[in-house]
């Protein structure tokens, strides 16, 4: 790609302005940057996706497109043409004419590289967990033994296992093809790539070396623009936001800790009747931080389904002291959850309701009833701290995964409720997008209220949170305090002391 500029149709800025870019047959590039930098964009117009498939505005002098060729998509819902796990990689061997008894051999045989397996391949994809999408995904393009493949971050839906055995598929099929990856946690993968280009904010290539010469050349661009690399999160525990992350300190009277906002007994979610998520007695208390952690398509977001209401339920479920469970909830709970719960989707485009990005963040305060002028200052506010600065204009469609997933952080933080559910919220985040909204998560756990996240940042468990729920086999299986939860339980044991006297 030789001096590319491309635009947005209605943006004021450029996401490429002359920008070269090269690999080399058989080589394995890493582009590294922070969210929003222009990434994901350059695999579309390098795979042919833009302009062939999606009319974007663009000129370059040169441009050399792959004829073999395969892309893997940030979001995995993407790039599925069928709706069950066979049809799927049928498809993929149907265009290659592969004759139909050897179809089944095949599927097998790729799903087996991803780590995926199944008695039966007749499964609806839609019921397959995030994670086990995107093997999916990958398998099916694996199917097409493509020469060259682009991958955009294949592993940022996954369990440390998953990513693990991802990056060692691919490890297997890379002899001899060449790779371009846009990936921002590079531990598992970095010892694969020979070259990382590094981007600014602004899709400018700042350098371009080998791993451990660029890392050396770069650390303060690193560091500045939030890229991850090998020892951020050391370098940001000892930063003053770090250190206030890590204390056990509140900010609201502790008298309104004592009691529990949820209080789960024998309880079961369901799809299509069948149980995908049991806990037996659970609580969440005000100024609770919980991290649901566990391997892909164990349940953990069939838990926070359940608690809105998005999956039928039984057992005992009291909301704020409200029996959630009983037959008149069934038909409102729903309603009733929204009302108290800030929730984010793991797929932050199935939140999404208006047509600009400013407009989604105020949409839950005009239904609330907030009025013009504080609306325009929450949004205004909101937007500032998700560095979403200069895009309240475009559709939620048209920003970065990263991007999407601030927004849908900020319409669901804006209103405070005393319980936020968050889905794997830093998925496909650069580092400070990462600390910003582990920051806002502290700010509101500091004035009582709740925060439940599902993660696969193991980091988080044994820092940030005051507990950790495991989550295997669709069963809540261990709950344990971390450090800082210890120390609020014992104030939440104080206080009760001190109100019965």
């Amino acid at each position: 790609m030789q001096d590319l500029r491309l635009k947005f149709p209605g943006e004021a800025d450029f996401v490429f302005k002359d920008l070269s870019f090269s690999a080399r047959r058989g080589e394995k590039v890493l582009l590294l940057g922070p969210s929003g930098s222009g990434k994901s964009t350059l695999l579309q117009v390098l795979g042919g996706i833009i302009p062939e498939m999606v009319e974007v505005p663009m000129r370059f002098k040169e441009r050399i497109v792959p004829k073999s060729r395969g892309v893997l998509f940030q979001d995995p819902d993407t790039q599925f043409c069928m709706p069950y796990i066979d049809e799927e990689l049928a498809f993929v061997l149907e265009n290659l004419c592969i004759p139909r008894e050897d179809m089944e051999t095949r599927m097998r045989q790729a799903l087996d590289q991803v780590g995926l397996f199944f008695e039966d391949l007749h499964v609806p994809i839609n019921t397959l967990s995030q994670g086990m999408k995107q093997r999916l995904a990958l398998a099916s393009v694996l199917l097409a033994d493509p020469e060259v493949l682009f991958l955009d971050e294949p592993s940022a839906l996954l369990d440390p296992e998953g990513r693990k055995q991802i990056w060692e598929a691919i490890h297997s099929i890379a002899e001899g093809r060449t790779l371009v990856i846009v990936e921002h946690r590079i531990e598992e993968m970095i010892g694969l790539v020979d070259n990382v280009v590094l981007f600014g904010p602004d899709g400018q290539i700042l350098g371009q070396a080998p791993p451990v010469k660029l890392f050396a050349s770069f650390c303060e661009q690193l560091e500045q623009f939030g890229i991850w690399y090998p020892g951020v999160w050391e370098v940001f525990f000892m930063s003053r936001n770090g250190k206030r992350l890590l204390s056990p300190t509140i900010d609201a009277p502790l008298s309104s800790f004592a009691d529990p906002l949820i209080e789960l007994k024998h309880f079961h979610g369901y799809r299509q009747r069948k149980a995908v998520i049991e806990v037996d007695q659970a609580e969440i208390y005000p100024g609770d931080f919980i991290v649901i952690t566990g391997p892909n398509g164990a349940g953990k977001s069939s838990l926070l389904l359940s608690l809105m209401g998005l999956l039928p339920t039984d057992g005992t479920y009291r909301l704020q002291g409200i029996d959630m469970s009983g037959a008149k909830a069934k038909q409102r709970r729903t309603e009733r959850a929204a009302r108290k719960i800030g929730f984010v989707f793991q797929n932050p485009e199935l939140q999404f309701v208006a047509d600009q990005v400013s407009e989604e963040i105020a949409f839950s305060l005009y239904e609330e009833g907030y009025d013009k002028g504080n609306i325009s200052s929450l949004v205004k506010q909101a937007i500032k701290q998700f560095g979403l600065e200069g895009m309240e204009h475009r559709h939620p469609y048209q920003l970065s995964l990263g991007q999407k997933r601030r927004l849908s952080v900020a319409g669901a933080t804006v209103l405070n409720k005393p319980v936020l559910l968050l889905d794997e919220p830093t998925f496909g985040q650069d580092a400070v997008s990462t600390f910003a909204i582990l920051g806002l998560c502290e700010e509101l756990r500091r004035q009582g209220i709740a925060i439940v996240m599902v993660t696969h940042e193991e980091k988080l468990a044994d820092t940030i949170a005051t507990s950790e729920w495991r989550v295997e086999n669709g069963r809540l299986v261990d709950s344990r305090l971390t450090k800082r939860g210890e120390t609020m339980a014992n104030r939440r044991c104080s206080d009760r002391s001190v109100a019965r006297a």
